[in-house]
């Protein structure tokens, strides 16, 4: 597999490979002053034969990973998760998403594309996650909670079972969301209150 970002978030990654034994072919990065990341050869063009090959984006932002993934012209890898999270067997997960270690996902959920479940993230039975979905670290999912595209979960925050996240809403470390909130809201606190909306162009 190749890995396409040469940042903190490919280290992740790497590691991610590593637990289960998956083969690094290129580590790929657009900045030419990027030559070395964990001990790995950083290069600056993929030949076909590797685009040919499973690709994962190492891009935390969702915004920028989506505009990444529009124009990349190779393979996306299957999913990919760290050997010591836990997957019920029922899960879908979407290409080019990363579960990082010690999370935990349960029955039925239905996870999109390039979306990164973070270290000890727990989503719970039946959530559903759109694409480019972002659930930090020790962030909890209830039991059918739906996350619309390209939403950031913060550390540590909680959602209540049954709420519906819009689409490229924040939710703010730490917050408590107890009922449904609409696109592009930013929400912070316990309870969450909207402070705020995301612009996004082209949206």
């Amino acid at each position: 597999m190749n890995i396409y970002g040469a940042s903190g978030h490919a280290k992740v990654i790497i590691d991610i490979a590593k637990s289960c034994e998956l083969q690094i072919d290129a580590i790929f990065d657009d900045d030419l002053q990027l030559t070395e990341v964990s001990g790995y050869q950083v290069v600056h063009t993929l030949s076909n034969e590797l685009l040919r090959r499973g690709t994962v984006l190492a891009i935390g932002d969702n915004r920028i990973r989506k505009l990444v993934a529009e124009k990349f012209e190779g393979k996306f890898q299957n999913g990919i998760f760290h050997s010591s999270a836990v997957l019920s067997p029922t899960v879908i997960i979407g290409a080019g998403t990363v579960v990082m270690s010690n999370a935990s996902i349960n029955a039925e959920v239905i996870i999109g594309d390039h979306c990164i479940i973070n270290t000890g993230a727990t989503v719970e039975h039946e959530c559903q996650l759109g694409d480019f979905v972002h659930i930090s670290p020790n962030a909890a999912l209830a039991g059918d909670v739906i996350v619309g595209e390209g939403s950031h979960i913060g550390i540590g925050a909680v959602v209540i079972p049954g709420v519906k996240i819009g689409k490229w809403v924040t939710i703010g470390a730490g917050a408590v969301v107890l009922e449904d909130i609409p696109d592009f809201a930013v929400v912070v606190g316990n309870p969450g209150k909207i402070i705020k909306y995301n612009h996004l162009e082209n949206e």
